[in-house]
């Protein structure tokens, strides 16, 4: 399974794989307008790899199948201060 990989200019750290490369059809124009001009970064086979960075390999797969496209986005930044807060009973403050 080829896939094409697109990094985002708008968004740091946002990739999106599609089916063909250059194709973008298939993703939806709002989802195109946030993340922006897409720069191409490569095309990888799905097929032949165990493990894709940080985004699930499995899921990548199932979302081309089913959508055609898959967006990986930053996991959100963890807030160290609600953290302690909460860790010292203070959340509410």
């Amino acid at each position: 399974m080829l896939t094409a990989v697109y990094k985002s200019k708008k968004k740091a750290d946002s990739f999106l794989f599609i089916e063909k490369r250059d194709d973008f059809t298939k993703v939806p124009e709002p989802l195109m307008a946030m993340f922006g001009q897409p720069k191409y970064v490569m095309l990888i086979n799905l097929a032949k790899r165990e493990v894709l960075g940080t985004a699930d390999l499995e899921t990548v797969k199932a979302a081309l199948t089913e959508k055609g496209y898959y967006l990986q986005i930053p996991p959100p930044q963890e807030n160290l201060l609600s953290q302690l807060r909460k860790e010292n009973g203070a959340e509410n403050d």
